[in-house]
């Protein structure tokens, strides 16, 4: 987008804040994993070891540098998620004791948000040490290694059984609209703008 994706605007605030409040509204203490940039006056930063191989570095680097046992990762580009498919995410890690949780919209399982437990931690260094820095294989190989499947929750029937929804109403199959292009951003903006309408 030839820009830090972090800082443009989605809904007249920056991406990262967009996400940082998701993170927040569900209840959590946010971090910043792996920033580009400074965006220390949005959330502490965790610095990423290995800069610019992508997203697992910063979620190794997050997973270190805490003891706490779930952690939630959620990527600046995802401005549509509603906060309680976070909180029930982490709700649902904690009651099976997953160690990797994520959600499924129209039966495809999504990278992001996911809930990791602090044990995938060595595997998913390995991995990154290997050069093999794709997020949602790693996250397989980690649940693996533990002897778990990854954990699938499907979004529609979180909510069908009313445990999760979304603010404005969004169906579930756009909660996960990547922004990753000029179109996406105009596209998530428009869906921002409907709903104060």
């Amino acid at each position: 987008m030839g820009q830090d994706k972090a800082l443009l605007s989605c809904g007249g605030r920056p991406l990262v804040a967009q996400a940082l409040s998701v993170l927040r509204d569900a209840g959590l203490q946010s971090a910043i994993a792996g920033a580009k940039s400074s965006l220390a006056d949005f959330a502490p930063v965790v610095q990423d070891s290995t800069p610019d191989r992508g997203p697992l570095g910063g979620i190794c680097a997050a997973l270190a540098s805490t003891s706490a046992r779930w952690l939630v990762f959620l990527p600046v580009d995802l401005p549509l998620l509603p906060s309680s498919l976070v909180a029930y995410l982490l709700h649902h890690a904690r009651i099976t004791e997953n160690a990797v949780t994520v959600s499924s919209v129209s039966s495809f399982a999504q990278t992001f948000p996911v809930v990791l437990e602090r044990s995938v931690l060595p595997t998913l260094v390995s991995e990154l040490s290997a050069g093999r820095g794709g997020c949602f294989a790693t996250f397989q190989a980690a649940a693996a290694r533990l002897g778990q499947p990854v954990s699938v929750v499907a979004a529609e029937l979180l909510v069908q059984a009313g445990q999760v929804d979304h603010p404005q109403g969004l169906p579930p199959v756009r909660w996960f609209l990547n922004v990753n292009t000029e179109g996406d951003l105009l596209q998530a903006n428009r869906n921002r703008v409907s709903w104060t309408h």
